[in-house]
């Protein structure tokens, strides 16, 4: 690494030596934070993600274990700070702050420890099996840690490296094989190979072409893996087969508005225009986002006899969201009741056909952990309850000449690689997400949460649509190419307003062709904390050792 560089910024600040070098290393890692996030929605300069990483990694390279991770953990603070501050847009008071830095201090910790991990090099003089060795092993120590952020406390996987590249379509294909966790293997492994030729570059002026030796083998796998991506972009649904007519209904309610039972009438009348006007486009299925319907379809009397009337009426089915209610099965009181994040079928007779409850809770969100033992936890959130989760996965199945099989992802559920290859099975036509990322205004939120989305249609080889209250709502085809999505008048993406098209289905009788990652899971992702925990168990065992 070019630690002149350093120097040279640490003369500028007038500093002693040795901590004007430490501050510009913190200072360059700044910068390589903000170039990452700048790599994600809404800014979607997708390239600098393939150096973004290099550029933390180099800012440590040479210090000790300690000063590394603090290094990587600026760098990764201020990543998450510029992509997480759709937050502050939430309409609570006090919370949003708290909410923001919290979670992005969290976050930032899994950058340190990467940084740590990447920071004991071998020299640029070593031989180029070590340096591949380091560079290889550090891409797998990404991975490993994105494994663990998708889980830990139940996970929070958002902006992993790879969800940066959808614009790269044909290289995305990978995830069919090895999730979205191939991707941004690739990324991080090629940004590490950029730091190892500029090391070679600066160690070895004078022999020419000696850097690129290390950036040969990632740029052949990066063209191979998209030779792969355009193979399988040319095998998609046959254009003339059967579809369904599908309509989505954005709403865009303000959040205030939910908390206030006198707007409900107003909330629960625009829901409804919105769906009469989509029965012009005579569609077979309407979408409603995630808790569209105020109060609760199965016992707000007045309110469940409109929506399944106007399904009867109609002969449509529709999928739509609202809060359920169940007598509690660990009751403190006799009229305790658990509550559900919850999802219907409804079918062209006016009936509850099936009902999914969420399952992935969002922690101080829709629930508070352990706050039975501590207290004082809910002093960190605006949520007065919370949501029990649901127990099991639903198939929805729309009964007619052809069956129907779709399965019901509720609000960020749909960000869970692990998690949603579960939804899916052989006669699985499509994936629903009913969303509601209002309570994020209109900030980045909405395009990085599809963009995260958007992998679980490539991992699992079929379509997935979203109905979501304020953006983005869209249909994205098996390959991770989004096809449509709804913009209002005025070309906005947050406005309220309905969307109609046409879904590809699988013939009669067909089946999908299950991918290798939706058979086999996250193969690739625990093969690489295997490979972390052997690379980093000696450096652990020669500190242990050390007095």
């Amino acid at each position: 690494m070019p630690f002149n560089l350093f120097a040279a910024t640490s003369r500028r600040l007038n500093l002693p030596a040795g901590q004007r070098l430490l501050r510009s290393r913190y200072l360059f890692a700044v910068i390589a934070g903000i170039a990452l996030a700048t790599a994600f929605p809404n800014f979607n300069v997708t390239g600098l993600a393939w150096i973004a990483p290099g550029l933390m990694a180099a800012a440590a390279l040479g210090t000790s274990s300690w000063r590394a991770f603090r290094i990587g953990y600026v760098g990764g603070l201020a990543f998450q700070l510029v992509t997480l501050r759709w937050l502050l847009n939430m309409p609570v008071a006090g919370f949003p702050i708290l909410g923001w830095v919290a979670l992005s201090a969290f976050l930032a910790l899994y950058q340190a420890a990467w940084v740590w991990v990447v920071a004991e090099s071998p020299k640029a003089e070593s031989s180029f099996l070590r340096r591949l060795t380091w560079a290889v092993c550090g891409a797998a120590a990404w991975i490993a840690l994105e494994m663990i952020q998708a889980r830990l406390f139940s996970g929070f996987p958002w902006h992993l490296l790879g969800a940066s590249q959808t614009q790269l379509t044909p290289l995305i294909q990978i995830a069919s094989v090895v999730g979205i966790y191939g991707v941004s293997f690739v990324v991080a492994w090629s940004a590490l190979s950029l730091v190892s030729a500029v090391r070679v570059l600066l160690a070895r002026p004078t022999v020419r072409y000696a850097w690129l030796g290390e950036i040969i083998l990632p740029l052949f796998v990066v063209l191979g893996l998209s030779a792969f991506g355009m193979s399988r972009l040319r095998n998609t649904a046959d254009p003339n087969g059967p579809k369904l007519r599908v309509a989505f209904i954005q709403p865009s309610i303000p959040q205030t508005m939910i908390w206030n039972p006198v707007e409900n009438e107003e909330r629960f009348a625009q829901l409804m225009q919105l769906t009469a006007q989509s029965l012009t486009h005579q569609p077979d299925l309407i979408l409603w986002p995630e808790a569209a319907m105020p109060g609760t379809l199965r016992y707000d009397e007045a309110m469940a006899t409109n929506v399944l009337g106007f399904a009867h009426s109609n002969k449509v089915w529709m999928i739509i969201g609202s809060d359920d209610l169940e007598p509690a099965k660990h009751p403190t009181k006799p009229d305790d009741a658990d509550s559900f994040n919850a999802s219907f079928l409804i079918n062209p007779d006016g009936e509850i056909a099936a009902r999914y409850c969420k399952r992935n809770l969002v922690m101080f969100g829709e629930y508070i952990p352990l706050w039975r033992y501590v207290s004082f936890l809910k002093w960190f959130t605006p949520i007065e309850g919370g949501f029990t989760a649901g127990e099991k996965i639903e198939t929805f199945m729309l009964k007619g000449e052809q069956p129907i099989h779709t399965a019901i992802l509720i609000c960020f559920e749909d960000v869970f690689p692990h998690h949603v290859r579960a939804y899916v099975k052989a006669d699985t036509d499509f994936l629903v997400n009913l969303t509601n990322d209002g309570w994020f205004g209109e900030g980045g939120e909405q395009w990085q949460h599809a963009n995260a989305a958007l992998f679980r249609s490539v991992e699992n080889g079929i379509p997935l649509l979203r109905a979501c209250n304020n953006g983005l709502t869209c249909w994205i085809d098996s390959r991770g190419r989004l096809q449509e999505f709804f913009r209002d008048g005025r070309g906005n993406i947050h406005g309220a307003g309905l969307m109609v098209a046409d879904i590809p289905l699988l013939s009669d009788g067909q089946s999908n062709a299950l991918t290798f990652y939706n058979r086999h899971g996250d193969w690739f992702g625990w093969a690489c904390v295997m490979v972390t925990a052997l690379a980093v168990s000696p450096r652990l065992r020669r500190k242990r050792a050390t007095p």
